[in-house]
């Protein structure tokens, strides 16, 4: 028994719960999203400042992301001019958000470190709800003819890659809402379009991040790596629980996340 309490105080318990964050980070962004509400305050708990927090949490969750291109090319071929678009405002969207990260101050981004909890919470609770009714109000309005308006989408698309690369949690539903009102119907075109913003728009931001020495690498590359295993395990996992389950966890997480950050503010 003394055995037993001499291992349990010799285990740092921060690394353990990053190393789950990770792992649970990964699946969680491949069955429903959302994986940042755990692995962001993870990486917090290693002792991190809250920039270089977010910035590690970032660049340790976008090879998933990267991935996940080739699983949309067949739908991306169908939009290839779009998707030019959406990469340039990808690009410049998610690098000014980077960089106006970089020169927000700790304390600054720390306190608004559970409003924007709170928000992307927001977005995840509210975003079956509005794509049921934009599904419902498409349904009843009479096909149009004119093609989809391409200018309001790009300029609407570098705002939330800005967001992206401020922070990004809940960015993909933003996305998905942007795509569908501008006229598409096809949620695997939507899908593809939407993964074709989001991986430039978190590719600058890595690199700006990295660039800046903004990356704690040594807990960047185990999240990657656990965050990748997680990913590959959701499969099974996404087959057994409902999406309306997962999806109300990830709110109830996200949610008590801010309600943490609040009360040690």
């Amino acid at each position: 028994m003394l055995h037993l309490c001499g291992f349990l105080l010799v285990i740092n318990w921060h690394w353990l719960w990053l190393m789950t964050a990770a792992f649970l980070a990964g699946l969680m962004n491949a069955v429903a999203g959302g994986g940042s509400f755990l692995l962001f305050p993870a990486m917090l708990s290693m002792g991190m400042l809250p920039i270089q927090a977010n910035a590690t949490n970032t660049v340790a969750l976008w090879p998933g992301q990267l991935s996940s291109v080739a699983a949309y090319r067949e739908d991306l071929r169908k939009n290839l001019r779009l998707s030019f678009f959406l990469i340039v405002a990808g690009l410049l969207g998610g690098a000014a958000g980077a960089v106006m990260l970089l020169h927000t101050s700790q304390r600054t981004f720390l306190h608004m470190v559970p409003w924007l909890l709170l928000i992307a919470s927001g977005i995840f609770a509210f975003s079956n709800p509005v794509l049921r009714w934009m599904q419902k109000r498409k349904s009843a309005m009479a096909p149009s003819s004119r093609p989809p308006r391409t200018l309001p989408l790009l300029v609407a698309s570098v705002l939330v890659c800005f967001y992206i690369g401020y922070f990004g949690a809940g960015a993909g539903f933003l996305l998905i809402t942007l795509f569908s009102i501008s006229g598409r119907q096809d949620i695997h075109e939507i899908n593809a379009l939407k993964v074709v913003a989001t991986t430039p728009a978190n590719g600058i931001a890595f690199v700006i991040f990295a660039l800046r020495g903004q990356v704690v690498w040594h807990y960047c590359l185990l999240a990657m790596v656990l965050s990748a295993i997680g990913g590959y395990s959701s499969a099974r996992l996404a087959r057994r629980v409902p999406q309306p389950v997962l999806r109300a966890l990830v709110v109830f997480i996200g949610v008590g996340m801010a309600a943490w950050f609040f009360w040690k503010q």
